[in-house]
């Protein structure tokens, strides 16, 4: 048997067992009822089952064409999603986006940035790598990310930068300690305090502006351990081996038993910024980064 089944056997099937009427379903797909009746029967022919139970007066389904025409009516549902896809494709081609960020870029614009991108560009593939400042630099200068979401002042020949987020520092604190937001006076009150702080290899820029906070202040704080990992501080921090100074962000997000303590009365501030390679552009980037500019004024 040479037949094969086409698309258009399972369509003529399709709407036959619908209308469960030879004549009726004839009128339906404009073809005579003899030339209905050869499609079903090659489609029998070719799967070597009864689809059909013909009566004088009645036509019924067997399990078999239950099941296929059940399956039929998938595969169409996806053709017509294929079809769709192809049309958004030739107006829209499907880009790729590399994000690297630090934690703290989670609690503030990022996750709502990430949203808006899904919901205006479905078909835009985004990856995301929690990264360390330096190595998200490296990684544009070499274009293996697109945006960077960084806490550096300094950067690079080549890589541009916008600003998305400014704001101050806070303590954090565990629980039980004794100086909580209520009674807090001064960083003098922490002048005996082990730190737990971020590291150079975080930001050397971030980690400058942390120490001029000291300096303001007239100590020197006593480091006891330096991570790149905002939970990591903050699971130290809880289990009393420090306190710790951070972004005020970081407050959102994490579901840590610690306290904070503001310290927006410092001169002192933190920039959240958005990183690109000025060599490497492509229509994804283009989207998110109309989205960020939707999100915090065109700067």
């Amino acid at each position: 048997m040479s037949y094969q089944i086409e698309l258009r056997h399972l369509h003529y099937f399709h709407v036959l067992a619908g209308e469960l009427h030879f004549r009726k379903a004839a009128q339906r797909l404009f073809i005579s009822q003899p030339g209905l009746s050869r499609q079903i029967k090659q489609m029998e022919e070719i799967y070597g089952v009864s689809l059909l139970e013909r009566g004088k007066r009645s036509v019924k389904l067997t399990a078999a064409g239950s099941y296929l025409n059940r399956e039929i009516e998938q595969l169409f549902i996806q053709i017509s999603k294929i079809e769709r896809d192809v049309r958004y494709l030739g107006e829209n081609p499907v880009s790729q986006l590399r994000l690297g960020f630090i934690g703290s870029a989670v609690q503030t614009l990022l996750a709502e940035l990430l949203m808006t991108l899904k919901r205006d560009h479905p078909r835009i593939e985004v990856e995301i790598q929690e990264l360390s400042n330096i190595l998200q630099l490296e990684m544009l200068l070499r274009e293996e990310l697109d945006f960077g979401f960084v806490r550096i002042d300094a950067v690079p020949n080549g890589i541009l930068t916008i600003p998305i987020l400014t704001e101050h520092f806070c303590l954090v604190v565990s629980k039980n300690h004794t100086i909580q937001q209520h009674n807090f006076k001064s960083l003098d009150d922490f002048k005996q305090e082990e730190f737990i702080l971020f590291s150079k290899e975080y930001s050397q820029s971030y980690y400058d502006l942390v120490m001029s906070i000291f300096r303001d202040a007239d100590f020197v704080p006593r480091v006891s351990l330096r991570t790149v990992n905002a939970l990591t501080i903050f699971n130290l921090v809880q289990q009393g081996l420090g306190v710790a100074l951070v972004p005020a962000s970081l407050k959102r997000g994490y579901n840590i038993d610690v306290n904070f303590i503001d310290l927006d009365m410092l001169d002192q501030r933190t920039t959240l910024s958005l990183a690109w390679n000025k060599n490497k552009w492509h229509q994804g980037m283009q989207f998110l980064l109309n989205i960020v500019h939707e999100k915090i004024g065109d700067l």
